[in-house]
């Protein structure tokens, strides 16, 4: 049976807490493997005790725009002493929503060269926020030579989307995939060994989701959207998708 990978979600959140135990035995009944992103110290500390207590949970570590402002010290310091354990760096990034001042932008941008730095020094994967910022994060990742680079949740235009494969870049989409159009006509034209899926949880979703806390399991919704608009059976899909999410995590 194929691994289906969650490229992208949040498990150290607080909102998943007193559902941890049920996440994992549901993943191990799907063959389910998630990349556990970051987003400040202790979430970091958190993903690394989950990884501990589940091998098919993979640790990212990192610093997130929004907590960029935050001392990011000890983050950096979880990197460097479990860089032999984490599976990537992430969520890192930039976003624009979160500054209030030019000294803050620049604060920000500084905190996410820094850890394309770690995942250069470490050959580490990373897991990018890039919201109506991807023109920024194309400039600053082409000082850094990182083999396995994330979009997640890919928001640009075909034209940003073409950049990005010609860099080699991995983009994912989560269950918006299901029902916003926009995201479809981005998955028909990205090349089909760059696309990764995700769920971002504990974002909420509407539509056929009713706003409840994403779960992995809504990933198989996703999966069988993307096999309709690339014209190809879910069994397919799932096989691409595996190579793809092992490819990028290297």
């Amino acid at each position: 049976m194929n691994w289906i990978f969650d490229a992208h979600i949040h498990l150290s959140d607080p909102e998943y807490e007193s559902d941890i135990p049920l996440i994992m035995q549901s993943m191990h009944k799907q063959n389910i493997k998630a990349c556990c992103v970051s987003m400040d110290s202790d979430t970091c500390k958190n993903t690394l005790k989950l990884s501990e207590q589940d091998k098919n949970i993979l640790p990212f570590l990192g610093i997130h725009p929004e907590k960029a402002q935050d001392n990011p010290t000890s983050v950096y310091e979880m990197i460097k002493e479990n860089k032999n354990k984490i599976s990537g760096i992430g969520e890192i990034g930039l976003d624009r929503t979160y500054v209030k001042s030019d000294d803050e932008w620049q604060i920000q941008k500084q905190v996410f060269s820094k850890q394309l730095a770690y995942a250069e020094k470490f050959q580490k994967p990373v897991s990018i926020h890039s919201r109506k910022t991807l023109d920024d994060v194309f400039d600053i990742l082409s000082s850094y030579k990182i083999s396995n680079i994330l979009l997640h949740w890919f928001d640009g235009n075909k034209k940003q989307l073409k950049k990005a494969t010609d860099l080699g870049i991995y983009v994912s989409y989560g269950p918006l995939l299901v029902y916003a159009n926009d995201k479809q006509a981005l998955l028909a034209n990205t090349q089909i060994d760059k696309i990764l899926v995700e769920t971002d949880g504990p974002v909420r979703f509407s539509r056929c989701f009713e706003h409840k806390t994403a779960q992995i399991l809504f990933l198989p919704s996703v999966i069988f959207c993307a096999s309709r608009i690339l014209n190809m059976s879910y069994e397919e899909t799932v096989e691409i998708l595996e190579q793809n999410s092992q490819n990028y995590l290297n």
